[in-house]
């Protein structure tokens, strides 16, 4: 079964090149830079690159994308030309070639202002179901991307799933009282309350779809750590999370006092993994409650396959303030 890996330099590409080439699975890196990882490099605007590229591929797994970091770098014609173009070329080819599977690497950014409640309202249970509301190009890019690959399954019966990944880059958060306010480590462990996902899961997610989109066909997942919360925590999330947290681990306040951290006075947003769970059989294994163990044990608690990708930044040049402009 030969694999083509889209994006092959980046976080996820490279998670995803080491799997395979570790298991001995055959699998081709694309990507526009040159990488250890990479074995054609172009870009997949490039519709003779990617006829070539597609040659005597069966599975394709799309995660190239310009990301919410490029917003304030790139212009819309950029992302527009990488998110939906690109994507069309592949998704063309794909069915050219008869590919087997097509797993495209969405976001839960396609979310938007929808994950952001009002002043006084409970935090937002984000599921499958709830409407989009993106907010830039790169969540209107990714989106229109997502329907196109709805298209293609409806059209051409090409087997389609889509994994909407929260937060898996190691770089420091964009928003600067956060930066100010909380050490990285301290913020990326909170996240996987509620909207992070450990590298090696977002692997692990993709090997499962791997397997299911035959039988599927189509279908739309968010991909992030399994939360602790109920939506009975919601209210109380949005006014003071540190009680709801103390309420469901008691030894979390302790445990981070010991190592300097604070918890968030609030958190707006809840990803639910359930319908990924399910469907997919995924099994993420990087929680919160994996957090805490590694707390009390003075261990770190990135996955190895994390640690081994590391930070790659999103662009060449390096920026005076946070890891990158914002819009």
């Amino acid at each position: 079964m030969a694999i083509l890996v889209t994006g092959s330099a980046g976080h996820l590409g490279e998670a995803l090149m080491r799997t395979f080439r570790a298991q001995g699975t055959a699998a081709t890196g694309l990507d526009i830079q040159q990488s250890p990882y990479t074995d054609l490099v172009g870009s997949i605007t490039d519709r003779d690159f990617v006829h070539k590229a597609m040659q005597g591929i069966r599975t394709v797994i799309h995660t190239a994308t310009l990301h919410k970091p490029h917003v304030a770098t790139h212009s819309k014609q950029d992302f527009v030309d990488t998110n939906i173009t690109g994507t069309l070329n592949l998704l063309e080819e794909a069915v050219l070639q008869g590919v087997s599977a097509f797993l495209f690497t969405s976001t839960t950014s396609t979310f938007g202002a929808a994950m952001n409640p009002a002043e006084g309202e409970p935090a937002a249970w984000i599921t499958e179901d709830v409407i989009p509301q993106p907010k830039n190009i790169y969540s209107v890019t990714k989106l229109a991307a997502e329907s196109l690959c709805e298209l293609f399954h409806r059209k051409s019966k090409l087997p389609v799933l889509i994994l909407r990944t929260s937060r898996f880059f190691p770089e420091d958060d964009d928003n600067a009282e956060t930066r100010r306010l909380f050490e990285t480590s301290n913020v990326q462990a909170l996240e996987l309350l509620y909207r992070r996902v450990d590298m090696a899961d977002a692997v692990t997610a993709h090997l499962s779809a791997m397997e299911k989109a035959g039988p599927i066909g189509f279908g739309k997942y968010i991909i992030s750590a399994t939360t602790p919360f109920l939506p009975a925590h919601l209210p109380q999330l949005h006014v003071n999370a540190p009680e709801v947290i103390r309420s469901v681990y008691p030894e979390c306040e302790e445990l981070f006092d010991a190592r300097g951290w604070k918890i968030f006075p609030e958190i707006d947003r809840v990803y639910v993994n359930e319908r990924a769970r399910r469907e997919l059989g995924w099994a993420p294994a990087y929680d919160f409650a994996h957090v805490l163990r590694c707390l009390r044990e003075g261990a770190d608690f990135r996955s190895p396959l994390a640690r081994e990708v590391g930070s790659k930044g999103y662009h060449e040049q390096e920026f005076d303030e946070g890891p990158f402009p914002v819009e």
